[in-house]
């Protein structure tokens, strides 16, 4: 019987990543039939039982949901010190699916939702490169050379390179206000690189998460996305992978 490698059933549990995956298993946290597995190349039958870290898991159904997050909220289920979180916005029979990436509390925009925790990693790792696009205003009027310092590369933190690109919609004397595309998921890269420069970000939304974007959403709006974008998203994300 051919079965299912494990590391490929822990990720349809909606758990993690197969990459992630991988981990748990050489760390000696699953067990299947109530014997400990380290083994990467391990398959499991139907009828087996696995748990991970003493949880057991099964196969779940994958869900995908494009939800327009407005300010005021953070990105997380959870939060110490009390703040509205997104999952105040979405029904409780979906606070299982998770958030891939993440936007701060004042910014606003596409935040991709699922328990796929494979599409997770390929939308997120650093290796890959997707491109995510923003609409921004600043308060001032951006120069070329600022343009062109952001497309070279900005220190935002020690030895750690941001680096975007800027089409400039609408600038004056006292704004400008821009579109950015960025292909790395650094912790408030945009406000930190305009900062470098001198500027305050007044507005920050992301309009586009590889393929996927806002269409036909309002703040706060969620809806499935349909199974024709999932494939050409990963059809996208599958030509990304080939030129690594």
């Amino acid at each position: 019987m051919q079965g299912t490698r494990l590391n490929k059933y822990i990720a349809s549990s909606g758990l993690c990543s197969r990459r992630k995956a991988d981990e748990l298993i050489e760390s000696g946290v699953v067990t299947v039939n109530g014997k400990r597995v380290t083994e990467l190349g391990f398959t499991v039958q139907r009828k087996d039982k696995v748990f991970v870290n003493g949880k057991m898991i099964h196969p779940v159904k994958h869900e995908y949901y494009r939800f327009y997050k407005p300010a005021g909220y953070i990105t997380t289920s959870d939060d110490e010190k009390g703040r509205k979180t997104i999952y105040d916005l979405i029904p409780e029979n979906l606070h299982h699916l998770r958030p891939v990436g993440r936007l701060d509390r004042e910014s606003t925009g596409l935040i991709i939702l699922t328990n796929d925790g494979d599409l997770i990693n390929e939308l997120t790792h650093p290796s890959v490169k997707v491109p995510k696009l923003y609409r921004v205003s600043i308060n001032g009027k951006i120069s070329q050379n600022d343009i062109d310092t952001m497309y070279k590369g900005i220190e935002i933190e020690p030895n750690k390179m941001a680096y975007a690109e800027v089409d400039v919609l609408e600038v004056d004397d006292k704004h400008t206000v821009m579109e950015i595309m960025l292909y790395q998921g650094l912790n408030r890269q945009i406000r930190k690189m305009f900062e470098h420069l001198g500027f305050e970000v007044l507005t920050l939304k992301r309009i586009q998460h590889a393929t996927l974007n806002l269409d036909g959403l309002k703040r706060g709006d969620l809806k499935p996305i349909k199974p024709q974008q999932i494939k050409e998203l990963r059809n996208f994300l599958n030509r990304l992978a080939s030129k690594k």
